[in-house]
């Protein structure tokens, strides 16, 4: 166990380098950021002073480096468009971005699994098929159109809920939550629907391709020879099994959840990290977008650390195999 930790430590510490390099060496070249700092009446000596102190005539392994640097120490250095260290932009941030995601991501397993089961076990009832179309369209449907449809009827035509926005949060610390007021709930209803609704209907289809298949297999024909009650066989035995597979998609779901806010924020002016990033690239904010995508990255790397763990654990195979059992299969 101590040896499979250390191994995809080490492979997720060399992800994460793989990653900031690639995102810092792109970004370097997305305009030129003194433009978006000076005013259009400053003079060229201005402008070199400032690309001077910010570090932008150095080398770009140099700059790289003093980026790691930094990183490694929390610190993502100033944005250019508003003169701050970053790492306090991300974490008045980061709140927002944090809730939507997991309210998408507890939508989208909750829902997917209850609806993944109930197709699985009645996969010819009119209900199903009707689910498994409209989980179709769900895959189909790119997630801007999805929101604008539901700002449409839910905003604009029934006026039931806001189209933009937060709502009033408090205030815990560094931490702001819009979940403790009913205008707070109410706001990100539509934004976490839209983000569930990919990974939902992945989840629907898994889950009822797995109960499908599991329901055949011998071991489920001796439970109800035995006797058991349906709920026992399909709760006790059927769903068990099929949640191995399910745990590997709904991590990889959680970090995609996060990193397609972009969309869903932007399109609710959801006041997050994607929002903040859309913002940065529009005035070439190297640092913010260097940071926002290394913590992305970071993101999916602990997610993908934790499904392993969570594989190995579930999963009495992967245990035997490492531990030199390769007879089992």
């Amino acid at each position: 166990m101590i040896v499979f930790l250390l191994r995809r430590l080490l492979q997720s510490l060399a992800v994460m380098l793989a990653v900031a390099l690639i995102a810092f060496s792109l970004f370097r070249y997305v305009g030129d950021p003194i433009n978006a700092m000076v005013s259009q009446d400053a003079t060229q000596a201005e402008r070199d002073a400032l690309r001077q102190s910010l570090g932008l005539n150095d080398s770009i392994l140099v700059q790289f480096g003093r980026f790691v640097g930094r990183t490694v120490q929390g610190e993502f250095g100033l944005s250019y468009q508003l003169a701050r260290p970053v790492n306090q932009i991300i974490l008045e941030k980061m709140p927002a971005t944090l809730e939507l995601s997991f309210a998408a991501g507890l939508i989208a397993l909750v829902a997917g699994v209850a609806l993944g089961v109930f197709t699985g076990l009645k996969p010819r009832a009119l209900t199903s098929r009707f689910l498994l179309a409209g989980s179709l369209v769900g895959v189909s449907l790119p997630t801007f159109l999805i929101g604008i449809l539901l700002i449409l009827v839910f905003s604009v035509w029934l006026r039931w809920l806001p189209s933009y926005g937060r709502g009033p949060t408090v205030q815990f610390g560094w931490w702001s939550s819009g979940l403790f007021s009913l205008d707070g709930w109410r706001s990100i209803l539509m934004p976490a629907i839209t983000l569930a609704l990919y990974p939902m209907t992945l989840i629907i289809r898994l889950v009822r391709a797995e109960m499908l298949e599991v329901l055949r297999t011998d071991y489920i024909k001796f439970a109800r020879a035995r006797g058991l009650t349906p709920r026992a066989i399909h709760f006790g035995h059927a769903l068990k099994n099929t949640l191995v597979p399910v745990i590997t998609i709904t991590g990889v779901q959680v970090g995609s959840i996060i990193a397609f806010a972009v969309i869903t924020e932007t399109v609710f002016q959801w006041p997050g990290m994607g929002l903040m990033f859309i913002q940065a690239v529009s005035y070439s904010d190297i640092p913010v977008m260097s940071a926002y995508l290394v913590l992305v990255a970071f993101f999916f790397v602990v997610i993908s650390l934790v499904v392993d763990l969570l594989y190995y654990v579930v999963d009495p195979r992967l245990r035997l195999q490492r531990g030199g059992g390769g007879h089992a299969r």
